[in-house]
């Protein structure tokens, strides 16, 4: 059994990259436009499924398949909330970006506010992904890739630490290898080659998941005895006592969405390398469309589970790759973990190419090496990404025990995501808030949230207030202070931003209609299970 899931997988893993070196080994890697922004090439498809699967790496499949375990449906505010975010970034925010044809957020921060702010904004970024982002992703990584391959058994290693630790830097150096030795165009095709496995291999896994929920009377007969069982867990609105209470969703949620598919380097730079305004704005809708599908194969497995093992006592984390590892065939198994490695692939090495973008192009070159060559600042990127890969899987085991990785991710991810999108907003909205401003809501951004969270007396509001109406509440003051010290001490001429012609700027005819479709379609979902 074990044998034909281990050459599966082996295959799959070996097909991808062999693809992708066939598609990417000509291409010039030794400037920061090749290396960095893929040359400015990337057309719709390789945008959308580039997206994609950045976004959805294990910390999804495992961790919110695992909130749905726990909670339910609700959950699915991650995935059909951010179409709203989708919607925002192909209609406003793309337009903007591509205009100043800049290559990392603190460059746009440097433009409109001055180098102290694209410092500190590079710094935040550096550290949040070093402790935050890179760590958990092979954490989540290494969880799912237990369940789904039964590891204590094919490696014959009892120690859960052990094979832990093993675990995080096997996938850690192999992610690290395509992120920096092949650049963004490499993480992009390896992306989308993924992102199809992904797809057929998720709705898969509910197709036969409903038919075991039904007894094996097909996918209607489970569905049915799901909502028999159930139906208090199918639900799109959250309780109060839920990790997505349905007040949130206007809230919280809404700008932690917003910040990650619309300011979040780690997300964007795909759409910084869109060959055109028109390729990036399809790119970013095709992806709205495929969010929407995103509850079937990122919440219903977790429902399934639930209906499945409940009685098992398996913690939510291990509910997906419990029940990958009973209902696929040996052969499939192996298959679907190769995408699952895939997944976890995209996602390290898409935000560590973002690591070594933000490292190269805002600390080393902007700070230390103003003078440096383009193959000096690509090749300190490579160096730098190297230490924070090390860094990353040293991180990533101590994770162990947390009691919902997707709840704990969002809740770190919003000490650093609100004030960054304040500042961005403020910044791209008004033409005479000075620098001040933005040092103010970077630094008092960070501080008041960390208060809240973790320092007495202050985390006590956390007993009066959901923490996602908390970090809203001071996305608001950050953006009231910004504009009272913008009032109060204005620059001294009004920021007019230019259009640097990095590439056509001429809007997709069929943004706003498509994006007005989208944000019907996220309505309608909500509504069809609101009860």
């Amino acid at each position: 059994m074990h044998a034909w899931t281990l050459i599966s997988f082996l295959f799959f893993t070996g097909l991808v990259a062999l693809i992708t070196w066939r598609i990417t080994h000509r291409d010039d890697l030794s400037n920061t436009r090749g290396y960095f922004l893929a040359g400015r090439s990337l057309t719709f498809p390789l945008i959308a499924g580039s997206l994609l699967m950045t976004n959805l790496s294990t910390e999804q499949m495992v961790g919110l398949n695992g909130a749905a375990f726990a909670d339910g449906l609700s959950v699915m505010a991650w995935e059909v909330v951010a179409v709203v975010a989708l919607v925002l970034l192909a209609l406003f925010f793309l337009p903007r970006f591509l205009r100043s044809g800049i290559t990392t957020v603190p460059q746009l921060l440097l433009e409109r506010f001055g180098p102290t702010t694209q410092l500190i904004c590079n710094v935040i970024f550096l550290i949040a992904y070093a402790v935050i982002l890179l760590p958990i992703i092979l954490y989540s990584g290494a969880v799912g890739l237990q369940g789904m391959l039964d590891l204590p058994v094919l490696t014959g290693i009892d120690s859960s630490t052990t094979l832990l630790w093993l675990t995080v830097w096997g996938v850690g150096l192999i992610g690290a290898i395509y992120a920096l030795f092949g650049g963004l165009r490499t993480v992009a095709v390896s992306d989308t080659i993924n992102a199809i496995g992904l797809l057929v291999g998720g709705l898969l896994i509910v197709y036969l998941g409903l038919d075991a929920v039904g007894d094996g009377n097909g996918i209607a007969a489970g569905w049915h005895a799901i909502q028999q069982v159930q139906p208090e867990r199918l639900n799109s609105l959250g309780g109060p006592d839920q990790q997505v209470p349905w007040p949130t969703l206007f809230t919280g949620v809404f700008l932690i969405n917003l910040f990650y598919w619309s300011t979040n380097q780690q997300i964007i730079q795909r759409t910084f390398a869109a060959r055109s305004l028109a390729e990036g704005q399809k790119g970013v809708l095709l992806t709205g469309f495929l969010k929407l599908l995103g509850p079937l194969y990122l919440v219903l497995p977790g429902i399934i589970a639930f209906q499945l093992y409940a009685g098992d006592g398996i913690a939510p984390d291990q509910a997906y790759g419990h029940l990958v590892f009973h209902l696929l065939p040996p052969w499939l198994t192996g298959f679907f973990a190769a995408v699952m490695v895939g997944a976890i692939l995209s996602s390290f090495n898409s935000a560590l190419n973002s690591t070594t973008t933000l490292f190269s192009l805002g600390l080393y070159k902007g700070v230390f090496r103003k003078d440096a060559s383009e193959a000096e600042v690509v090749k300190s990127g490579k160096v730098f990404g190297w230490i924070m890969a090390v860094a990353s899987m040293a991180i990533a085991p101590l994770l162990a025990g947390q009691e919902s990785l997707f709840d704990y991710l969002q809740t770190m991810n919003a000490i650093y995501f609100i004030p960054i999108l304040a500042v961005v907003i403020v910044g791209l909205l008004t033409k005479r808030v000075p620098e001040s401003a933005a040092i103010f809501g970077l630094i008092g951004g960070i501080v008041l949230i960390a208060l809240g969270y973790f320092v007495p007396p202050f985390n006590a509001i956390l007993d009066l207030t959901n923490q996602y109406h908390f970090v809203a509440g001071v996305f608001v003051l950050l953006i009231l202070g910004m504009l009272l010290i913008g009032k109060i001490a204005p620059r001294r001429e009004a920021w007019i931003q230019e259009d640097v012609k990095a590439v056509d700027l001429t809007p997709w005819k069929g943004a706003v209609p498509v994006g007005i479709l989208l944000l019907v379609l996220v309505f309608a979902i909500y509504l069809t299970f609101a009860n």
